[in-house]
């Protein structure tokens, strides 16, 4: 691979001496570096830059780098790797961060480098979900993908909301809680296993619903095959509107009637592995890091 495009968030001082750190380690090995055209003047003041970096706009960057070295926590990686997803190309994860699940390597594991120009690594595919929102009048008002999750919330302000479950035209139960989660396995990592959920490996193609502090002695979470098409309703009366969050950030209102489908994307993450490890492995060990 020779175009390789360093993303970070180059206005902390920290994140872009690591991020020039590793564009220098592979300007050794001949590669062309790009960066995004809005970071130019501060990579330039940075004393560590030494040239042969190129600049370019946010899109154009994505369409022609080969690969992707995203530096920071997961939801640097995640913005990161829903971008490339749509193009098919491979995101490698630095963890400039706490827990870093999706990383591979750590700062101090960068001589692991030299195996992308070796072409030696692995590519790990995750799944993904495709989000559509539906109004009432059978409307389709939003469109849009997830690596991790989607979240139902009333917003910042936490409040029971009500909602009905279907598992294609099939009512599943309805919930009484603070949101609903529907996660990937990938997902099952984040917000749903802080939420009580159960951790899933990877591998396995399925889709997690995990309630958020649900007012029922009910309160488990489901595990459906991710080729069921999940249908969530909101059927709350008092509040005016609902928040659908993708992936961490907020995307859309979602008012009384409206749905929520949820079904397995065609588009894949492609993460890059340079070491021979588990899942299972990586597991262990961030359960067992201290922060």
């Amino acid at each position: 691979m020779k175009k390789i495009a360093i993303v970070t968030n180059f206005n902390i001082f920290d994140k872009a001496n690591a991020a020039l750190k590793v564009a220098n380690y592979l300007l050794g090995y001949d590669c062309k570096i790009l960066v995004s055209q809005y970071s130019k003047d501060r990579v330039l003041a940075n004393k560590n830059y030494n040239g042969n970096i190129y600049f370019l706009p946010i899109e154009r960057l994505y369409d022609e780098a080969d690969l992707v070295i995203a530096l920071g926590g997961d939801g640097t990686i995640l913005d990161c790797a829903k971008k490339m997803a749509k193009r098919d190309k491979p995101i490698l994860g630095i963890n400039l961060g706490h827990l870093g699940y999706m990383a591979e390597l750590e700062m101090s594991e960068l001589d692991s480098l030299s195996k992308i120009i070796e072409g030696n690594f692995t590519i790990d595919r995750r799944s993904m979900i495709d989000i559509e929102i539906v109004s009432k009048d059978g409307t389709s008002k939003f469109k849009s993908y997830a690596l991790n999750d989607a979240v139902i919330t009333n917003g910042s302000v936490s409040k029971l909301i009500n909602l009905e479950l279907y598992a294609e035209d099939n009512l599943v139960t309805k919930y009484r809680a603070d949101g609903l989660i529907i996660s990937t396995p990938t997902g099952s990592t984040a917000y749903a296993m802080s939420a009580g959920g159960s951790i899933s490996d990877p591998k396995v193609q399925c889709t997690l619903i995990t309630p958020i502090c649900p007012h029922s002695f009910i309160s488990r979470q489901l595990i459906f095959s991710d080729q069921t098409k999940i249908r969530i309703k909101n059927t709350s009366v008092r509040e005016k509107h609902l928040v659908v969050t993708l992936d961490g950030k907020a995307n859309c209102e979602l008012y009384r009637d409206d749905v929520v489908i949820v079904s397995k994307s065609k588009l894949t993450v492609q993460l890059v592995r340079l070491k021979d490890c588990s899942f299972y492995d990586i597991l262990n060990q961030k359960m067992n890091t201290n922060y």
